[in-house]
């Protein structure tokens, strides 16, 4: 296998980390890939209100519940 197969083989380049980093610094096409800042989906960008919260809070109650009116349901009929 010659120079130019290994570094382009995926499984050789996770057996060696630097040959990693050299081929990344001398890929042209991720020196032309434009940066922009990327932000998590689960953060929220307006925070919650207090009444959101509590409004959630009851729901995620409500379904707790549910969830162990039909376990018990389910154990009192088998």
């Amino acid at each position: 296998m010659n120079n130019t197969e290994l570094a382009l083989n995926p499984f050789s380049l996770m057996m060696e980390p630097e040959r990693v980093l050299q081929t990344m610094e001398r890929s042209q096409q991720l020196r032309g890939l434009r940066r922009h800042k990327l932000r998590p989906l689960d953060k929220p960008l307006i925070p919650y209100t207090k009444e959101a919260l509590a409004s959630r809070a009851a729901f995620d109650a409500a379904i707790d519940a549910q969830d162990l009116e039909d376990q018990a349901s389910a154990y009192l009929l088998n």
